[in-house]
């Protein structure tokens, strides 16, 4: 099986990237996450995931073993794929997607292209409990503060449900820690739409 690559890029698609290694051109399907890290010409390493079937072998890669936890996840649900894998993984961060499984976030789950609702809450049932919590980001910790409180109140008040205003609100916090009340509601707005 091979489980990690290093060469140089050749060539960027919309979902896949060429690598060159050893001489060999190899290309790997990758989330917009992945492929957003790379630039042709350079040198990457990516970690990756081989799937066989009777008439195909496709590789997957990403930049980050959370990534490529989360899209082996994602495959142990029935009906999930690897393309509606690297769909959710390219919808939103992992820690976020990682989030949203965890708590059945189905309005997160909708916004990957290819994800109906139906599909949606049997990926939410079929992972209920199953995502590590390293996945989540600092070790699975939520940090909630006032302002993340507040912010929550209020993105609940204008009618946002509060398993998908939690996980947002804690993403946008988590990357911008010196955010206050007004700029958590703000980001979030952005991101919830």
């Amino acid at each position: 099986m091979i489980r990690y690559l290093k060469g140089r890029v050749l060539k960027k698609g919309l979902n896949s990237v060429v690598l060159l290694v050893g001489g060999v051109g190899l290309e790997a399907g990758c989330p917009a996450s992945t492929l957003a890290q790379l630039a042709e010409g350079q040198e990457a390493t990516l970690h990756t995931r081989l799937i066989v079937r009777e008439d195909d072998l496709s590789l997957y890669g990403f930049t980050d073993e959370r990534s490529q936890e989360l899209f082996e996840l994602l495959l142990s649900v029935s009906g999930v794929g690897p393309r509606v894998a690297l769909n959710l993984l390219s919808s939103q961060t992992p820690a976020l997607l990682a989030r949203a499984l965890a708590e059945g976030d189905l309005r997160l789950l909708t916004a990957a292209q290819g994800v109906g609702k139906k599909l949606a809450e049997r990926i939410a049932l079929e992972l209920r409990g199953k995502v590590p919590a390293h996945l989540m980001g600092e070790g699975g910790a939520i940090v909630r503060t006032s302002h993340t409180q507040e912010a929550e109140l209020a993105l609940v008040t204008l009618g946002f449900r509060e398993s998908q205003v939690r996980s947002v609100v804690a993403e946008i916090a988590q990357k911008n820690p010196q955010a206050g009340t007004q700029e958590l509601i703000k980001l979030a707005l952005k991101a919830l739409r």
